[in-house]
Order: C-alpha cells, then sequence, then structure tokens
C-alpha cells in the first residue's frame, strides 16, 4: 500500500459533513507508510504528555521517553525546573537513562561521560590526549518543555505554540475542577497489541460502555446523558453524568467550588494527538500514547484523586477501589481493541457509519487529515 492510498483515502473520509460520516478506512490503522506520516508530521510536531509533574518533584527525578525516534528524559535540575533533553550521550550515541529515578547527575553507561542535570556535560575519562576535544563545547541538546495544569508536556518542534495557548478554552471549560492539584496515586505503562489510535478512539466515545464495561462502569452512566460537542483545533471532549454508584466520582462534600449537576460530571478529554484524560470531581485517569509500530501501542498509564478524597481519612479505601475498577476497565478495553485491529487486518474490513455519540472520532479524524495529508479544518460553524 502506498503512502498516498491510506492518507488520500483518509481525507476523502473526513471531507463528508459527521451526520454522513463513517469510521475511518482500515489502512489509516494498518499501514506502514502512514505509521511513518503520523511520526513526522504528528509526534515529531505536536505536544506529547509524559506525566504528571507531581511525579518528579524532587531535584534529580527523571522519567525517559522517546518521541518519533528520538530518545528523551525529562529531570528536575538543580534550580527545580523541569527540562527535556536528548537522551544519548554526546560520545558514542549510547542511551543514557533507562525508565524513572532519581539522579544527581547523568553518567553514561558505556564511558562514564558525566553530565550535570542542566545537560552540561562535567567530565569525560581518558579524553586528555585528544587535542580537538574540548568539555565546554558539550552539552545535551534541549528538548521543550512546559507544564501545563500538572501536565508535562513536551515537544521536538521548536515552532510549535505554547499548550497554554492552545489549550487556553479547555483550561477555562475545567476551571472549577482545579485539575493542577489532583494527586497522583499509581503509575504504570503497557504494551497491547492494537494500533494507537483505535485506543484513543475508544477513550474519545462512551458509546461503547453498556457493553464492553457491562462487568464494571457500564451501568454507571446513560447514554442519553452523554453530551457530544464539536471539537476545537487541539483537542475534543465528551461529558457523561454519573450517579451515586461511585462516590468517589462525585465531589467530595468538603469540595464546594463545583456546582449543580458539575458535581457528577465527567468529562473525558481527548488533547491531541495522545493524551486522554477522564476527569471528574473526585478522580482523574490518563493514558499517554505512543505507537509502538503498527499494530502495538506504548501507554502509560496514570490517575489519582482530588485533593479531597486525597486528603480524606479514608483515602487508602478510595484508593484501592478505583485502583481495582480502572485495572478491570483496562483489562475490558484492551479486548475490545485488540478485537478491532484484528477486524481491520481482514480483507472484508469495510467502516461503517458513525453514531451521534461518536462526534469525537470525527474531530480526531480530521485532525489526523489535517496533519498528514494537508486537509484543512473549519471551525466556523462550531457550536459552544
Amino acid at each position: 500500500m502506498t503512502l498516498v492510498d491510506p492518507i488520500s483515502k483518509l481525507v476523502e473520509n473526513v471531507r463528508v459533513p459527521f451526520e454522513q460520516a463513517t469510521a475511518m478506512p482500515p489502512g489509516v490503522y494498518t499501514s506502514e507508510a502512514f505509521l511513518l506520516a503520523e511520526q513526522q508530521e504528528v509526534f515529531a510536531k505536536d505536544w506529547i504528555c509524559v506525566g504528571r509533574a507531581s511525579a518528579l518533584s524532587k531535584v534529580g527525578d527523571f522519567v525517559t521517553h522517546e518521541l518519533a525516534g528520538q530518545p528523551i528524559f525529562v529531570i528536575r535540575d538543580n534550580d527545580g525546573r523541569l527540562r527535556a533533553m536528548s537522551n544519548v550521550c554526546l560520545h558514542r550515541m549510547s542511551t543514557l537513562l533507562e525508565g524513572s529515578g532519581n539522579r544527581r547527575k547523568i553518567t553514561c553507561p558505556y564511558h562514564a561521560w558525566t553530565y550535570d542535570l542542566d545537560g552540561v556535560l562535567r567530565g569525560a575519562p581518558a579524553m586528555e590526549l585528544n587535542s580537538g576535544f574540548c568539555k565546554q563545547n558539550y552539552k545535551l541538546p534541549q528538548i521543550r518543555c512546559e507544564e501545563w495544569l500538572g501536565w508535562i508536556m513536551v515537544s521536538l518542534n521548536p515552532d510549535a505554540p505554547a499548550v497554554a495557548s492552545q489549550l487556553s478554552e479547555l483550561q477555562g471549560l475545567i476551571a472549577d475542577f482545579e485539575m493542577e492539584n489532583y494527586i497522583q496515586t499509581f503509575h504504570e505503562t503497557h504494551i497491547w497489541d492494537t494500533n494507537w489510535k483505535i485506543l484513543a478512539e475508544n477513550f474519545m466515545e462512551s458509546y461503547h460502555l453498556p457493553v464492553c464495561h457491562a462487568g464494571t462502569i457500564g451501568g454507571l452512566s446513560k447514554l442519553s446523558e452523554m453530551v457530544c460537542v464539536p471539537g476545537s483545533p487541539a483537542f475534543n471532549y465528551h461529558t457523561i453524568l454519573k450517579d451515586d454508584g461511585l462516590p468517589i466520582a462525585l465531589a467530595h462534600p468538603d469540595n464546594t467550588r463545583i456546582k449543580g449537576k458539575r458535581r457528577r460530571m465527567t468529562f473525558l478529554l481527548a488533547i491531541y494527538p495522545s493524551l486522554m484524560i477522564t476527569l471528574t470531581p473526585g478522580y482523574f485517569w490518563y493514558l499517554s500514547l505512543l505507537p509502538h509500530g503498527v499494530g502495538q501501542v506504548h501507554i502509560t498509564f496514570g490517575g489519582g484523586m482530588a485533593p479531597e478524597f486525597a486528603n480524606s481519612n479514608d483515602a487508602q479505601v478510595h484508593f484501592t477501589q478505583l485502583k481495582s475498577l480502572l485495572d478491570e476497565v483496562n483489562v475490558e478495553d484492551r479486548g475490545c481493541t485488540e478485537k478491532v485491529f484484528k477486524g481491520l487486518n481482514a480483507k472484508a474490513a469495510k467502516p461503517g457509519h458513525l453514531s451521534h455519540l461518536e462526534r469525537p472520532n470525527y474531530d480526531f479524524a480530521q485532525y489526523l487529515a489535517e496533519r498528514v495529508g494537508g486537509f484543512e479544518r473549519d471551525f466556523s460553524a462550531r457550536r459552544d
């Protein structure tokens, strides 16, 4: 399959109005050429989330990541600032750090070239006989890094607009939740056997909840109470109203900021390209997705509680209940999304029309078509 084929089919697919829209064509998920275009035009240019800033609270705390084939790490430097840098040694190009942890200095595991927390080379053994070597000329390349409402966002693109400017509308929409103060209580990584977009789309619609999640959260909300509005340039969202079957999903009695029905409202936020956040008055959980080839997705999975719950006497009870529920939900989602990828690879695979509850999927498809195919999105008729 050529590069033009899946991209042109996607652009053709998103030109129709939403009321006539169908799901994205199979090649968008199965084509190696389309994945290459995504890496070049999406993951190398947009903002990607690497987790919560509170997880890197101490000097030297770090986490590693990879963007479009570029290994990077984010670390809290000696001035308390979050820095993102290339995770490749400037000597023989070994990667420097793995996973997450804490370092007072960054030492290459190959030849022990050592860097300060700002990336400046501080030591290089046995280099004194090389007359061309000057330690002062070496500093790890810096990667753009910004904090937004407690999230660490990184980008390889020096010209990407600031995160806060792209997401100012979203920040106003959820201001009373004060997401920046939510406390992360767990963080994991997983790899599933599905395409990253399938999992992203699965998050963006709650149409599947009554069936895929019949054993867990399917009965906590009604399809008739789900609201799917047209998306924005950098994100889309939908909302659902939760009943009292899961108290931690509702505003804590000590929370007097959130009013009316918003006290039981859940926001499902999809920040392009790959940060998915479930935000409730009592807890949050998130997925940050990266393609791991066509048929696998690397998932950063984490979550936690609003401060009113985290600081309550029964916080551990709430956390245990929440984590157990989310683990069960993940098992269900993995089963559903891996089945979709298997089906997409069948010769008979053909996309069907979208429900009105899948509006975010249509907006996501238009975003991708713009990035990889030059499609021009139109927000002139967007409703607030």
